[in-house]
């Protein structure tokens, strides 16, 4: 099996968990708010539905693609939100095709690729494996907002190597993102699995250092939980101050989660 293709049945798979959340919900549990302030379940599921659509695009349409992204950079800080809106406005089981079926056709792309092929995206251009790990983060990330607001407690699973992948890979984007210079050296990080294993970033010896269960760091990454309420750990100033900023997704960071404190943190 290729990586690439491993990689795509980790996405069959983290999709397929949160299908089963949605997938027998009745007609008004589409409309409950989410911790995303202004998303409904229904909101978080138009947004996977159409971001799936757009990879499509780029990964079989690279000149459709630069006209979509054309328009959607225009508006680059409602473009999210706009698409989003629009698919929850469908009703329930015309969205759930629409997501079910978007993601299938991405599947087949991505599988169907050239090896070595990149593809256009609203940053630098992406491999097909980077599409889906990107889509997996997606994927869990807004799974948690529908499993919050259910009352579900997901269990980990190795998935979120790919959560965490892009979580450590992303730090100067963090940076970047809030005008701050990253930090010149690289980090070490060291995140624990319920079930023993030890995934590790950066260099052994790095003064900067990260450590914590896997799941918080991932649910800090995508800022899905404050701070406060996680048991990711910092060692040395520059490790502190990414801890408080660190973002594994595109774009600005959002509102906030609160903490039991009562304390914001950002990630919409």
């Amino acid at each position: 099996m290729s990586d690439v293709s491993a990689v795509l049945d980790d996405l069959r798979a983290e999709s397929d968990e949160l299908d089963r959340l949605v997938g027998d919900l009745g007609e008004s549990s589409w409309t409950l708010d989410t911790p995303a302030v202004g998303w409904t379940i229904a909101h978080q599921i138009a947004h996977l539905a159409w971001t799936d659509r757009a990879a499509l695009l780029a990964v079989t349409d690279a000149d459709a693609f630069a006209a979509h992204a054309a328009v959607a950079l225009k508006s680059p800080d409602t473009f999210v939100d706009d698409g989003a809106r629009e698919g929850a406005a469908l009703p329930p089981g015309e969205l759930l095709a629409s997501w079910r079926d978007g993601r299938d056709a991405l599947q087949r792309a991505l599988r169907a690729a050239p090896a070595g092929a990149r593809f256009p995206w609203y940053g630098p251009p992406m491999s097909a494996a980077s599409v889906a790990t990107a889509r997996i983060m997606e994927t869990w990330a807004h799974g948690q907002d529908v499993a919050d607001t259910l009352g579900v407690r997901r269990a980990p699973t190795d998935r979120l190597r790919h959560v965490a992948r892009i979580g450590v890979r992303a730090r100067d984007y963090a940076y970047a993102v809030r005008g701050l210079t990253p930090p010149a050296e690289e980090f070490r990080v060291e995140l624990h699995t319920p079930d023993g294993d030890v995934w590790t970033y950066g260099p052994e010896g790095a003064a900067q250092r990260v450590t914590g269960p896997a799941l918080d760091f991932c649910l800090l990454a995508t800022r899905r939980a404050h701070r406060d309420d996680l048991a990711v750990r910092a060692q040395g100033p520059d490790a502190e101050q990414w801890l408080s900023i660190a973002q594994a997704f595109a774009g600005p960071p959002g509102e906030g989660r609160t903490s039991a404190q009562g304390a914001e943190e950002g990630g919409a």
